[in-house]
């Protein structure tokens, strides 16, 4: 099928209608920051083999040098006949051209039907990105226009509603941006009725047990779906032990179990984490 294009977010539906009495009692989601989806065969392996009802990735591509032209978010969802909804983060200057642009960006995918999708665009923003006049349009620079963002979206499971807040914090700059930019997202959560179960999760690039951000989910009566923590969720190098940067967070009738993250993975740069959470 053909995807409908907005401004900024772009929508395709792939899932067949599930028709059921009652709704689930539980759904396993994915939360996973896919490098562009570089390696997309076996990013769509794992999946399969997660059979998550919802999905959120990060650094998703669309009409991309370096990921063939392809529309990453659509190919997936495509490939798993799941529904899914694509919020531009950057236009990639260096990836596209003028007549034909790249985007990046995230995408939340699920086998129920997804609606009221919304960017939030953050307020604090780094200037790291934007073009400069002395540098060249060289791939290397990363050169985008744009800014981070959360992607807001509502699935209808079966007349549940779950809301989610997909995330891809600035991994430039300090954790005090960082936490400006999830606290604009906590901020805005307040908005849903405390009984209504809403996640938050993807790449925050920081260790949130190590910094305000901690303090401002408790507050905001989110919890992690990780009862050791924090976890590495980026391979060890040689200099580089691994980060424990990609979280989910629950708020609501919910109880989290199952969650792991699953270090044997090799299609990113990041590790893919699930969950499974049960409606109380």
């Amino acid at each position: 099928m053909n995807p409908s294009f907005g401004k900024e977010i772009e929508t395709g539906a792939f899932a067949p209608t599930l028709s059921v009495l009652w709704p689930p009692g539980s759904i396993r989601i994915v939360d996973w920051n896919i490098n562009r989806g570089l390696k997309l065969s076996g990013i769509v392996e794992f999946l399969r083999g997660a059979g998550a009802d919802l999905i959120l990735l990060q650094e998703c591509d669309l009409n991309a040098r370096r990921t063939q032209r392809t529309n990453i978010a659509q190919e997936i969802a495509r490939k798993l006949q799941m529904n899914y909804v694509f919020g531009r983060e950057f236009q990639e200057l260096t990836q596209g051209s003028s007549d034909s642009p790249a985007y990046h960006g995230q995408a939340t995918l699920s086998r129920w039907p997804l609606s009221n999708a919304r960017i939030i665009r953050f307020k604090d923003q780094s200037s790291f990105w934007r073009p400069k006049w002395f540098l060249p349009d060289i791939e290397p620079l990363q050169e985008r226009l744009g800014g981070r963002m959360a992607l807001v979206t509502e699935m209808d499971a079966g007349g549940r509603t779950v809301v989610s807040y997909n995330f891809h914090l600035e991994s430039r700059g300090n954790d005090r941006l960082r936490c400006s930019q999830l606290f604009e997202c906590l901020n805005d959560a307040r908005r849903y009725n405390a009984r209504l179960p809403l996640l938050v999760a993807g790449d925050f690039n920081m260790d949130v047990s190590r910094t305000a951000a901690a303090g401002g989910l408790n507050q905001a009566r989110f919890q992690s779906v990780f009862a050791t923590q924090p976890l590495l969720t980026t391979p060890s190098s040689l200099f580089d032990r691994g980060r424990p940067i990609d979280w989910i967070f629950t708020r609501g009738p919910v109880r989290s179990d199952s969650a792991r993250v699953h270090t044997s993975v090799s299609a990113s740069d990041h590790f893919p984490l699930t969950a499974r959470l049960a409606f109380t």
